[in-house]
């Protein structure tokens, strides 16, 4: 292993895919204490983000009359469904600043409120108007809470250990698509109780729940190691000194510079647009899926229920998919098999007017496109150096997929039910870019980090004076002893 001596500490110059989680410096905890603190970990910060109800319900509450009782007509609901996505776009990124600046628990609580307040009113709206300007609001505080979860996990596990967890974050939205199908079917019974449509109570049955979710998050969100309580004053300083290794040492100051950084740093591009193809067969299944699965030949009620296993079988997937890539430190091989498999997914819809088959391909589309998303952003994440300049990389990124969700309105438009072979192939045809861009970017990590291990070689070892250090710190994964996950 190649080192640089700064300041008679040892900085990693070779891959940090070299570095074992709990074995990333030698004076650092032992494998059993490591694994017992991580743990730990997992119990204190893990919870309080799988406790939030499917906030594509809209999908569910079109099959209980939504529209008729609306008196939505045309393309109307495919507006209601585009309109959240520019503001919530527009959210992301201020949204991680002010993570940044303000502390998580805080900030996350404040969002969650006024979201869940935002579903509620969804409930009580009576036209196309209404429901337009409540998915606004929905949008702008919804916005911060993906890319504010996943940012917030960097803050507390090394590179090497996000996927799994940031897996199991979005498996809870998952499995919210499949336990939103099952309520979806109980709350059908409740329509016209109190004079309210049953797809007015899925919003705010739902919405009242994450309302007591929200107003717990405060007291369950621990803000920072530095912080944390439930660690020891030795566990606290382990879990700083991991990340600080495990980053490189790189800086974590609040500075608008970093964020230019992000801005201009065309991987993050590349990132965007992956998860961009991947998140736009997410939101089309999501928003679309109890329709398409109405349009082969099911009822209602049951349409309701037969979303759920394809929802099961993608959530097994997403996590054990991203344990593997952590395990072996590799991201782009997994996500180009998944990818794969979403197209047969996609591929079986289109090419059969079979409901058997049809619906098979709903499983491995769902199977194939949900374990993206977190492979995808801990790839990002782990490629990003610096905390501002991760924070918006994150936000960036997980804004190039809401780009999707836009598209994903639009995908599957009543004129072609019951169908939709149009809208099967576009998507087709968006996991095809996917599959390219991340051979690409898969490609190019690896030979970077070829080209940066041959100049360490070639360099050897010195020693820098603190204000070198201070410099190359500033400037995030640019610096020679960083090295990509591929």
């Amino acid at each position: 292993m190649n080192e640089k001596k700064v300041a008679n500490e040892p900085i990693v110059v070779s891959s940090a895919d070299d570095i074992a989680p709990g074995d990333v410096e030698p004076q650092g905890f032992d494998s059993k204490a490591t694994k017992k603190l991580l743990r730990k970990l997992d119990w204190h910060i893990i919870p309080f983000m799988l406790c939030f109800l499917d906030r594509t319900n809209i999908g569910n509450a079109r099959l209980d009359h939504l529209e008729k009782d609306l008196g939505l007509h045309g393309l109307q609901y495919n507006n209601c469904l585009a309109i959240l996505f520019p503001f919530y776009i527009a959210a992301e990124i201020p949204s991680n600043m002010m993570m940044k600046r303000f502390r998580p628990s805080i900030w996350l609580t404040f969002i969650m409120f006024f979201w869940s307040a935002c579903m509620i009113g969804q409930g009580f709206v009576k036209n196309y108007s209404g429901l337009m300007a409540t998915r606004v609001f929905l949008g702008v505080f919804e916005g911060g809470l993906f890319p504010g979860v996943n940012y917030f996990i960097t803050q507390w596990y090394c590179r090497a250990e996000c996927g799994f967890r940031m897996a199991l974050f979005f498996s809870a939205a998952t499995l919210a698509g499949a336990f939103g199908g099952i309520l979806a079917r109980g709350i059908a019974e409740m329509d016209h109780v109190a004079g309210i449509g049953a797809w007015a109570w899925i919003f705010i049955l739902e919405g009242l729940a994450s309302i007591v979710v929200s107003v717990t998050a405060y007291w369950l969100i621990y803000d920072y190691p530095a912080t944390a309580r439930f660690l020891t004053d030795k566990e606290r300083d382990e879990v700083e000194r991991r990340l600080q290794v495990d980053h490189g040492h790189l800086s974590n100051d609040f500075n608008v510079k970093y964020v230019w950084q992000a801005i201009k740093d065309w991987k993050i591009y590349i990132h965007m647009l992956i998860c961009m193809a991947g998140f736009c067969p997410i939101y089309s299944f999501s928003l679309f899926l109890p329709t398409i699965i109405k349009n082969m030949g099911y009822t209602a009620n049951n349409a309701q229920l037969m979303s759920v296993p394809p929802y099961v079988c993608a959530c097994f997937f997403t996590i054990s998919a991203s344990w593997f890539a952590d395990r072996f430190r590799k991201r782009g091989v997994f996500l180009m098999g998944f990818q794969l498999v979403a197209i047969l997914g996609f591929a079986l819809l289109a090419g059969s007017g079979n409901s058997k088959v049809q619906y098979t391909g709903t499983v491995f589309a769902a199977i194939g496109i949900y374990p993206q998303i977190p492979l995808g952003l801990a790839w990002n994440s782990s490629n990003i150096g610096g905390s501002l300049k991760r924070g918006t990389g994150i936000a960036m990124q997980v804004m190039g997929g809401n780009c999707g969700g836009i598209i994903a309105s639009y995908v599957y438009l009543t004129r072609d039910s019951p169908r939709f072979i149009t809208g099967h192939s576009i998507l087709i045809g968006f996991v095809c870019m996917a599959f390219f861009l991340t051979l690409f970017m898969s490609t190019w990590c690896r030979l970077e980090n070829k080209r940066r291990d041959k100049i360490a070689s070639e360099a050897g070892t010195q020693d820098l004076t603190p204000a070198q250090k201070a410099l190359e710190a500033e400037q995030a994964d640019s610096v020679p002893w960083f090295r990509y996950q591929v």
